[in-house]
């Protein structure tokens, strides 16, 4: 399947653009208000107190800040930010190696936490709340533990699949927050920003359309916003206008509700080839020539989440909405085959 520019997630090259629009202190984070508020009040908290604030949780889709949370946390705090993630801690000396380079006040953020190896996992769990690591040295009977004290620190944990995190593991953070998806006016605030940042002349009618079609996910905003900055300048007239955004997102096939090719194309094939359903979802991925994963993952999410298509026992099927999406007319109550 090829890239696609409304996909939530990031590659390594796009997180280092992103770098550059990040806000950098908690003032400057739009949305998210009440996490925002809580979060303010842990950290000023732990700032009166002089000693770092508590384990901090943050879950949610993707896109929508936790990575930048994590940020602002070690800026607020004024203590350095070391990150790693859930796949690439696989054992517990991996964990130990990082915990053992960890100043006072730091900030370690793990993102996808709940992919730890169950080794590092036990491991963190001490470190969390004794502050201490033990470093097993030698093998057989003849190993030993050398408990390793840590200075006080913060670990601020991302997940986007909060229930597959432990117990014991969740209840070690002092403060969990669940991030939602954006409205369109956030959105728009958003893009005003990160176009004053690129240099670009936004106008208020362009971040409205581009809002509208970003899956109330700031980091998709973001990268249509681009995409509308290079239509702009290579075939436009060097402006973010109107005209501009609407021709760039019909470039890269992202329609007015956000629906990009492979969207439209799940969604036309359960009205039209299935009659709106039910059907099951590795018939449906042989009809659009996609793997199952990819329709559950990528697709169906916001599909359901916007109206356009339901999950029953029976399969998957067509809304309303979905077929009034395609200009398509849903079709009458079926007549039972045995009537």
């Amino acid at each position: 399947m090829s890239e696609r520019v409304i996909d939530a997630d990031a590659d390594d090259t796009e997180r280092a653009v992103e770098a550059a629009l990040r806000p950098r202190r908690l003032a400057e984070f739009v949305g998210q208000r009440v996490v925002r508020d809580q979060l303010s009040l842990v950290l000023d908290a732990a700032t009166a107190r002089r000693r770092p604030p508590d384990h901090v949780l943050l879950s949610g889709p993707p896109g929508l800040g936790k990575t930048t949370l994590a940020m602002i946390v070690a800026a607020e705090v004024q203590g350095a930010l070391r990150l790693t993630s859930g796949p690439a801690v696989q054992h517990a000396g991996d964990l130990a190696a990082i915990l053992s380079s960890v100043a006072e006040g730091d900030v370690l953020f793990i993102d996808e936490i709940h992919r730890l190896a169950r080794p590092a996992e036990e491991m963190l769990y001490l470190a969390m709340e004794d502050f201490r690591v033990d470093v097993v040295v030698g093998k057989g009977p003849g190993a030993t533990a050398i408990p390793l004290q840590l200075p006080p620190f913060t670990v601020v944990g991302a997940t986007t699949r909060s229930g597959l995190l432990p117990a014991p593991l969740r209840d070690r953070f002092g403060f969990t927050a669940h991030l939602d998806f954006y409205s369109p006016d956030e959105l728009e605030r958003v893009l005003h920003r990160s176009a004053e940042l690129l240099g670009i002349e936004l106008e208020a009618a362009a971040a409205s359309e581009i809002a509208s079609r970003s899956r109330g996910t700031p980091r998709i905003a973001n990268r249509l916003l681009r995409r509308v900055q290079d239509w702009a300048e290579v075939r436009g007239e060097g402006r973010g206008d109107l005209a501009a955004a609407r021709a760039a997102l019909e470039v890269f096939e992202v329609d007015d509700r956000g629906l990009d090719r492979l969207d439209r194309m799940v969604l036309r094939a359960l009205c039209e080839r299935f009659a709106g359903g039910p059907v099951g979802v590795s018939t449906l991925a042989v009809a659009v020539g996609e793997e199952p994963e990819t329709i559950e993952s990528v697709a169906e999410p916001f599909l359901v989440r916007e109206g356009l298509m339901a999950r029953t026992p029976r399969g998957r099927v067509a809304t309303d909405a979905g077929f009034a999406h395609l200009g398509l007319a849903a079709p009458g109550p079926q007549t039972p085959l045995w009537s």
